[in-house]
């Protein structure tokens, strides 16, 4: 049986915690930040968890179930 690839745009964009949740960066800060306050994007800086009902599919797509 071969083995199970991760899928490797997930690799990019999720790590995993030592207390098992899963990190992910928040969207909306690459471009036309003019418009965006500086509060807005400060904010958007921050790492965010992924909420609860997405886990189980980013676990799938990281091979970690």
């Amino acid at each position: 049986m071969p083995k199970m690839k991760t899928n490797c745009s997930a690799k990019k964009r999720f790590t995993l915690t030592a207390s098992g949740k899963i990190k992910r960066k928040h969207a909306f800060k690459s471009h036309i930040l003019t418009k965006k306050s500086t509060k807005r994007k400060r904010n958007l800086t921050y790492f965010g968890d992924v909420h609860k009902s997405d886990q189980k599919n980013v676990k799938l797509m990281l091979n970690m179930l």
